[in-house]
């Protein structure tokens, strides 16, 4: 794994390269928009209708074990105001 960082507008954001594949943060991204809480920022994105239609094709596409119908809970919810999906509840 290697780390490294970019410029982007004037600002640092990291840049991890895994397995040949670049992985750039959200976290340092949303801090141009929010320095103080830049996970507010990426926790309203990640709850929006089509972020999370984005993700479900991402992961159809990407990941063999991707299970659609669980999927569908999500999409159902997303954009309603008791909906949130943080990047940790994704990831598990």
């Amino acid at each position: 794994m290697n780390n490294q960082t970019i410029e982007v507008q004037g600002r640092q954001v990291a840049l991890i390269i895994k397995a040949n594949q670049d992985y750039i943060s959200l976290t340092d991204i949303a801090r141009y928009r929010n320095h103080a809480e830049p996970f507010s920022i990426i926790n309203n994105w990640m709850r929006s209708r089509s972020t999370i239609e984005f993700l479900g094709l991402w992961e159809k596409l990407s990941n063999p074990d991707f299970k659609p119908l669980e999927f569908d809970r999500f999409k159902n919810e997303a954009g309603s105001n008791y909906f949130v999906l943080s990047p940790q509840r994704w990831i598990e």
